[in-house]
């Protein structure tokens, strides 16, 4: 049997969504960006957004580093889970900053994407490699 390779590119595309959920939750804890969404009633969304990058980072990494273990479910769980976090998290972040009003209406989508992710890894067929 062939052993599974690691998918680089998508690992790559995940560390860096791990490294700019540490840095936007940083941004966000502390200074100025901190402060100027406490006044606009904002700190929350930039909470929400980080709650759900982070670990859902970690997974895309784990996806990642499991190559085509999952077969085409698993793929295409890895790239419903990275549009989720794209569109959940960074329409959080954006309204937080910029008080767009429509932008909450991304955030659903993003929510929707992320779970048809995990429901694609319910359905995945994994394989031993």
């Amino acid at each position: 049997m062939v052993a599974m390779q690691p998918d680089t590119l998508r690992f790559r595309l995940s560390a860096f969504l791990g490294l700019t959920s540490i840095w936007l939750g940083a941004s966000g804890a502390h200074g100025k960006l901190h402060d100027a969404m406490l006044a606009a009633g904002t700190l929350e969304n930039w909470k929400t957004g980080v709650s759900y990058h982070l670990p859902h980072a970690i997974l895309l990494a784990t996806l990642a580093l499991a190559g085509a273990a999952g077969g085409k479910r698993g793929t295409w769980a890895w790239n419903f889970l990275f549009a989720g976090v794209l569109l959940f998290s960074g329409s959080l972040y954006l309204h937080a900053v910029t008080q767009t009003k429509w932008l909450v209406y991304v955030t659903p989508f993003g929510g929707v994407f992320m779970m048809l992710g995990w429901l694609l890894l319910l359905l995945a067929r994994w394989r031993r490699a």
